[in-house]
């Protein structure tokens, strides 16, 4: 890279070069600094489009997903024309657009511990844009083992919080918030928890500015510290996290020493996938239903989704307590489930699987599916 800001660099970051604390010197730290974005969604988006107009140097992004519709009502560095394409066509082609002098890398893959290591490695800092728990865990485990900062953030419908983990600077690691996975069901997926549109602009906007500040050296790095944002009430609220010395990862006696490892290699999901797994259609359960269906339609949403309106004929069974009711259904009859997206469902028809269950199907789409195609509800 050359020395020095070009003209019309200067130009582009002439309200940059006014800050003391940030200057001719702070600019040429971003011009030479590599940020990893896992992610150019909801909270990728923000995060990439600030970065880069900000001008560091060299972004990589890491994503596998094509645009869909309903991606666009939060993920604003996609647009109508790119619906169907890959996420990082329309990334890529963006950010040139709001910066040439930025160098951008597309990894059109799958983060996981098989690629993780090489992918991070040449990288500065890594930005968790991610939105399940094993990317988070990996992305964790990947940060923690390179010794490179990790900037998270996460949201779920009006709330949304942000740190940054780095042991080897002296704080905790996303681990000694989360020791290991949710239970299977208490927490709802990507696609079926909901967020309010803007919410990931200011959380990922927050990840940026913690960003450029690990760049450039300035101001308190939020280590120990979780920055927790209440968007009904207005509020924003840190919490105290310390390092915990149990911690498997980043503890005193860590039985971790790998990205390969049981959080990171749970599968997504967003995405939850089987070899064995059968499905239906709503439409195709809308056949079975009007006709002499004898088996169980189990509905694995939570009780409040169910009484704001639920298919008639089904029965509730909320996902986390589905283990404890296995010894009540009936093996020798046809069992069909469904939730909001089908992400809960797909777990619970697995889960039924594994415990010997051979007639049971999921119904892809679950209620939105249902609902889109002008199903009756009670």
């Amino acid at each position: 890279m050359p020395e020095g800001l070009s003209p019309a660099e200067l130009l582009r970051y002439s309200r940059h070069l006014l800050i003391p604390a940030v200057g001719e010197a702070g600019q040429m730290c971003l011009k030479n600094a590599s940020v990893l974005l896992i992610g150019t969604g909801a909270l990728g988006s923000p995060a990439a489009l600030y970065l880069a107009a900000a001008g560091v140097g060299r972004l990589g992004l890491v994503d596998a997903d094509v645009v869909d519709a309903s991606n666009l009502q939060r993920q604003i560095l996609h647009g109508e024309s790119w619906l169907g394409k890959p996420k990082l066509a329309s990334a890529t082609a963006r950010l040139r657009e709001v910066n040439p002098h930025v160098t951008v890398e597309p990894h059109p893959v799958r983060f996981t511990p098989e690629n993780a290591l090489q992918i991070a490695a040449s990288y500065d800092i890594l930005v968790d844009g991610s939105d399940n728990f094993p990317t988070r865990f990996l992305t964790n485990d990947t940060a923690f083992l390179l010794r490179k900062p990790l900037v998270y953030g996460a949201i779920h419908r009006f709330e949304g919080q942000t740190g940054v983990f780095a042991p080897h600077l002296g704080g905790p690691c996303y681990r000694c918030l989360l020791p290991s996975l949710p239970p299977v069901g208490s927490v709802p997926s990507c696609q079926e928890a909901g967020v309010l549109g803007v919410l990931p602009g200011i959380i990922g906007s927050l990840q940026a500015m913690e960003t450029l500040k690990l760049i450039l050296g300035i101001g308190a790095i939020p280590l120990g510290k979780l920055t927790c944002y209440d968007a009904l009430n207005s509020t924003f609220r840190n919490l105290k996290l310390n390092r915990d010395p149990q911690c498997r990862l980043c503890g005193d006696h860590p039985d971790i020493h790998l990205v390969s490892n049981a959080e990171t290699n749970t599968p997504n999901i967003c995405n939850p996938t089987t070899q064995t797994m059968e499905s239906i259609t709503t439409q195709k359960l809308r056949e079975i239903l009007a006709g002499n269906f004898k088996g169980l339609l189990i509905d694995v949403r939570e009780p409040d989704e169910y009484a704001a309106g639920h298919i008639a004929g089904s029965q509730l069974i909320p996902l986390k307590t589905l283990s404890d009711q296995l010894a009540n259904l009936p093996t020798d009859r046809e069992i069909l489930i469904h939730c909001k997206a089908g992400g809960r469902s797909a777990k619970a028809v697995q889960l039924l699987l594994e415990n010997g269950f051979t007639h049971v199907k999921n119904v892809t789409g679950g209620m939105d599916a249902w609902l889109a195609e002008n199903g009756e509800v009670c």
